[in-house]
């Protein structure tokens, strides 16, 4: 918008001052604000190490050597490289949480993960440990898209229709804490993307329906693929609609009641990456995420979790071809440690997990070299509360048979 003003030199287009306030999400993603019930966080205290310091690597092990027993470092399949390395364990999310709370001796927990992991980790490990994530501003777009706020409200859509009472919660391990406890206060269960299907068939022994959160299609997958549903027993409740754009009587004819979320990087998956791939190398087999979409799952060879996509391609033949739909740095890892087979990513666009890739090396230097001179830094804490609902959630995805 412009206006013209008389300047000492003539006349001169100016923008006009335009009287709106910058919302709290705006501050947030220019890093001016945080939100502490928000997967994204934007405080750094300190300075950075620079990317280009030559030391980096020797100092990171010179920090972790002078810690000893007392850290421990954990490393997420879609991690970097540079950080991966200096990980004592990898594994997914919630791998990663038990091993965590497997070592009682270690006095710090550093995740190299996103928000919501260390979170997990934070409830499953006891009092006198500390988690510690290399940078704040690692968290989850797909654990951003539901609030507590909006699933408190959900809840009241449901019991307005008259069927909370029939709705078991079941939440992906990919949610915040407060999601997490949620679920655990309605009587609801965790689940990852390996159980999930485990999970629902608990659900619906405890009652007619499932609200599943965060992710639409990892709840959608399961439920049509796995369990025999169809995708009318599915609807889709958009928190930013009001009742969540479904009338009364679509939420009593469902069976499952998907969250409006995603993952950003599996979301990238389509069907023409399945048909392009197997145009370009004959013979190709096809493995994905769950958290694809239902199309580009129901066109691959094989689904599955990131533990899955690992065991599978390490008990795959020699000279076998592979197109794999999940993030890049484990597809890369995955196919230099295979060598005899062809892998390749499965859509022709390379797509990092940027929230993942926040955690570099400079922040993990900072991060180690920190708490071996004693400050601890970027601790995250889940409130008693939250941390016991949400445990109580985690408990009965644990006794699922």
């Amino acid at each position: 918008m412009w206006d013209v003003t008389t300047t000492p030199t003539g006349t001169e287009p100016r923008k006009a001052a335009l009287d709106v306030a910058p919302t709290p999400l705006a501050l947030l993603l220019l890093g001016r604000e945080a939100d502490p019930r928000s997967e994204r966080g934007v405080e750094c205290p300190g300075d950075l190490p620079s990317p280009s310091d030559p030391d980096l690597v020797e100092r990171a092990r010179t920090a972790k050597a002078k810690l000893g027993d007392r850290v421990f470092v954990l490393g997420h399949h879609y991690q970097r490289d540079e950080v991966i390395q200096f990980a004592d364990v990898t594994g997914d999310s919630f791998k990663l949480a038990r091993d965590a709370a497997a070592r009682p001796e270690a006095e710090y927990i550093v995740f190299c993960g996103v928000h919501f992991m260390a979170e997990s980790a934070d409830i499953l490990t006891s009092d006198d440990q500390k988690v510690v994530l290399p940078d704040l501003a690692a968290g989850c777009s797909m654990a951003d898209m539901a609030t507590a706020e909006q699933v408190a409200e959900c809840w009241d859509v449901l019991t307005e229709a008259g069927i909370a009472g029939q709705v078991v919660p079941v939440s992906y391990m990919n949610s915040s804490a407060d999601i997490k406890a949620f679920t655990g206060r309605h009587g609801g269960a965790i689940c990852t993307s390996s159980n999930a299907q485990r999970a629902l068939e608990w659900a619906f022994e405890q009652g007619e329906k499932v609200l599943f959160l965060p992710d639409q299609h990892l709840g959608r997958n399961t439920a049509v693929r796995d369990l025999g549903m169809s995708l009318d027993d599915c609807v889709v409740y958009n928190p930013h609609k009001p009742n969540g754009g479904l009338t009364a009587e679509q939420l009593r004819s469902a069976k499952m009641i998907l969250w409006r979320g995603h993952c950003s990087v599996h979301g990238r998956f389509s069907l023409d990456s399945v048909e392009d791939v197997r145009n370009r190398i004959p013979g190709v087999n096809v493995l994905v995420h769950p958290e694809c979409k239902h199309e580009v799952v129901a066109a691959a060879d094989y689904v599955g979790s990131t533990e899955y996509i690992i065991k599978t391609l390490d008990a795959a033949p020699a000279g076998s071809k592979w197109a794999i739909g999940t993030e890049l740095n484990l597809v890369r890892r995955v196919a230099n440690a295979h060598p005899d087979k062809e892998v390749v990513f499965l859509d022709r666009t390379v797509c990092f997990c940027s929230t993942m890739n926040r955690i570099d090396l400079p922040h993990l230097v900072w991060t180690l070299e920190s708490l071996a001179e004693g400050t601890l830094v970027n601790r995250i804490r889940v409130d008693e509360e939250t941390e016991h609902y949400a445990k109580l959630a985690l408990e009965r995805m644990l006794a699922l048979p």
